[in-house]
């Protein structure tokens, strides 16, 4: 048993010696530092591009990127071993998404590692990057502006001061944040609204729909749940 104890926290070889703690600080500090550019990126960030996978990606690349450094420190053959791996994976779909290029990089440098004998460095690695990513989605880092779901829809009544104090008041009973995103009047077809919206209670958003349409001058209602988002 501590044969096999000893063979996966401390059977790492190299000319450079790095135990369990030396990986775990390596990537702690990466984290720090990814977690850093992530938030620098979304203060800063302005335009209708952003991503919160892409911040997600921002803070994960650099502790993947530091694991494979470390796999290639002082051996010429393991950096060509890397290069080769990398020219012979080849995906005949696309990545849509930026999070799924970080688990595919996060399966082959774990491979990598275990290929190489680098055994403690993988498992740490393999932890670490899995408790960032667990993490990161449960604090939802990189996300904007929270919200439930999209609600569009047009008012063609007679009394628009009236329609108007009616839908504030629907939304209220319903939401605990509204932020308008279209405004736009259609001449004689009436008033297209936008709103995002934080739900008091995601499962009951038929309601809030039911509301609007029974409410007279309201056409058109649509509420996009952010849960029924899918990708074809």
């Amino acid at each position: 048993m501590n044969a096999w104890f000893d063979l996966v926290f401390n059977g790492d070889f190299g000319t450079v010696s790095q135990g369990p703690e030396t990986v775990l600080f390596v990537l702690a500090l990466a984290f720090s530092l990814g977690q850093f550019v992530g938030w620098v990126y979304m203060r800063t960030h302005h335009g209708m591009s952003y991503s919160q996978t892409f911040v997600v990606s921002l803070v994960v690349l650099p502790i993947i990127v530091s694991l494979m450094i470390m796999l290639m420190v002082g051996s010429l053959l393991i950096a060509f071993g890397f290069l080769a791996v990398f020219a012979v994976v080849r995906f005949r779909n696309v990545l849509k998404d930026t999070r799924d290029t970080i688990f595919i990089l996060w399966t082959l440098v774990e491979g990598m590692a275990v290929g190489i004998m680098r055994h403690s460095t993988a498992v740490v690695g393999g932890l670490v990057i899995g408790g960032v990513i667990i993490y990161l989605r449960a604090t939802e880092f990189g996300t904007h502006q929270h919200y439930d779901a999209v609600l569009n829809l047009l008012w063609n009544g007679p009394d628009e001061r009236s329609g108007m104090a009616a839908l504030k008041q629907i939304l209220r009973n319903h939401c605990s944040r509204i932020q308008v995103t279209n405004e736009r009047r259609l001449g004689d077809q009436g008033l297209a609204l936008g709103y995002r919206l934080l739900l008091r209670d995601p499962a009951r958003g038929n309601e809030l729909e039911s509301a609007l349409r029974q409410t007279a001058g309201f056409e058109d209602v649509s509420l996009f749940l952010r849960e029924d988002e899918t990708e074809v």
